[in-house]
């Protein structure tokens, strides 16, 4: 065998553990196979887009691992946790941050990698499986952000999320049943925020993990197409290999995101706004930049109507991207050859931008909407600037109230509301916490909720409450002591 062999006299050890590790592992034929990938054309900045996928993405399983640490996937924990995380951890802020902004960056390079690969027409030529991958890709980094919006559990989480999980009762027949599966029921809760965590964390990084390293291997099979003047399926340019140039010019871009999203960590900390609220009735959500032109897309379309703008023209459109390589059979790769496919892409493009002003445009020209939109986020910057403050669980068999109206306040709610709201009213599965109402609303406007629930809080499976005005009295009590 090889590796049995006496070294050749003067041979350093660095150079016998080489050749040891190489007869074992095959590393080093595994580092020429990949360093020496020819590029026809040479090496361009118009392709790092899909190495700094793969960086933004491993960063932020990175990142990710660190946070769920601390995290814990409940509607009565879950929002303290990331506060706790925020306020407290060191680092923590930092860290969420990149997280955070990483999820932006991935979209951002991700729609880079997109509109490259297709201007180019990159796509062409036995690459037909490899788009569909890179398609299916798409569609999970969207999955992630959308999964991972919802875990803060604050107000704008909650609220934007209970609006696109809304979106699945469009659906024709199987709607409603959708809904209820993503959600773990008809409200959102503990089970939802389980769910988006388990989607979140495991199942869809372990779905992207698999197709990444399909499109990897499919990319390695077909061979880098090159430049849009290059011929698909034969590359008659001059080419280069991976390494050194084009390694260089990875690892830069690489670099440059690594500082962007540590300057933005630094300077624009991810903030979290105040626990969520299922009983609000007046908060505007508005989802991440990334889903508003969808958001505002989607506002255009009458009940009567939403199917066709929730489910037939998105399905249109997405049969056409995902089968391109399939419609588009020609070998030409330039863009200015390719109008038709080149022009819908565009227009496509120009829409989403257009309904992004637009959706912008209409919250600052709304004088409602712009203000409640500037409260919302004047109580986030409030809620920021205050301590943390850990939750304060009582504890069984605890001493009763020295006030005989919470005492029996506190009896009634026991029989009648632990059962949504928790004990002590920390938060349930289906009801939301309680501690603290008594700052928020007066003892008249907590008996107007009672008597007369929300649309919201109904929705939700809040019955009015009928007591007798003593009973009510003590209710309200006990409910203004949850401190």
């Amino acid at each position: 065998m090889a590796d049995s062999k006496q070294g050749t006299p003067g041979e350093s050890i660095i150079s016998r553990l080489i050749r040891w590790n190489e007869a074992r592992t095959g590393l080093n034929s595994l580092l020429h196979h990949a360093l020496d990938e020819p590029i026809p054309g040479g090496a361009k900045l118009a392709y790092v887009f899909g190495s700094g996928l793969l960086f933004l993405f491993i960063s932020q399983v990175i990142t990710g691992v660190f946070l769920a640490l601390y995290y814990v996937p409940s509607a009565d924990h879950a929002h303290t946790t990331v506060a706790y995380i925020t306020k407290e951890v060191s680092a923590g802020s930092f860290l969420r941050s990149i997280h955070a902004y990483g999820s932006s960056a991935i979209v951002i390079v991700l729609l880079l990698h997109l509109m490259q690969t297709f201007l180019y027409g990159s796509y062409k030529g036995r690459r037909e499986l490899l788009w569909v991958v890179g398609c299916i890709l798409l569609a999970l980094m969207l999955g992630m952000a959308f999964t991972g919006y919802l875990l803060p559990w604050d107000q704008k989480a909650y609220f934007a999320t209970t609006v696109g999980t809304n979106i699945f009762s469009e659906v024709p027949f199987i709607g409603n049943a959708l809904k209820r599966l993503l959600r773990g029921g008809t409200e959102m809760g503990t089970l939802t925020l389980s769910r988006f965590f388990v989607l979140h964390v495991f199942l869809i990084p372990a779905l992207i993990f698999l197709f990444v390293a399909q499109h990897i291997y499919l990319f390695r099979k077909a061979g880098a197409a090159g430049p849009a003047t290059a011929d698909p399926i034969h590359p008659n340019l001059p080419s280069e290999t991976f390494y050194p140039k084009q390694l260089v010019m990875d690892m830069g871009f690489a670099l440059l995101i690594i500082v962007a999203l540590g300057l933005f960590a630094w300077r624009l900390p991810t903030p979290i706004g105040p626990a969520a609220d299922p009983s609000d009735t007046v908060f505007l959500p508005r989802p991440e930049w990334y889903y508003i032109p969808v958001f505002q897309y989607l506002k255009y379309w009458a009940p009567s109507t939403a199917v066709i703008g929730i489910l037939v023209i998105p399905s249109i459109l997405g049969l056409l991207l995902v089968g391109l390589p399939f419609f588009d059979r020609r070998l030409e790769r330039r863009p200015w050859k390719r109008p038709i496919s080149v022009g819908t892409f565009t227009a496509v493009f120009l829409a989403l931008g257009f309904f992004g002003l637009q959706s912008h445009h209409q919250d600052s020209t709304d004088p409602t909407v712009a203000a409640q939109l500037q409260k919302q986020r004047h109580e986030e910057e409030e809620f920021m600037k205050q301590p943390f403050q850990p939750e304060v669980v009582v504890a069984a068999g605890a001493a009763a109230p020295a006030n005989p109206a919470v005492a029996q306040g506190q009896n009634i709610f026991s029989q009648s509301c632990n059962a949504c709201h928790g004990e002590g009213g920390v938060g349930g599965g289906i009801g939301p916490r309680l501690i603290g109402v008594g700052k928020k609303y007066d003892a008249a406007k907590i008996a107007a909720l009672l008597k007369s629930p929300t649309p919201a809080m109904t929705a939700g499976g809040m019955p009015p409450v009928d007591l007798k005005p003593e009973e009510l009295d003590a209710l309200i009590a006990y409910l203004q002591s949850l401190q």
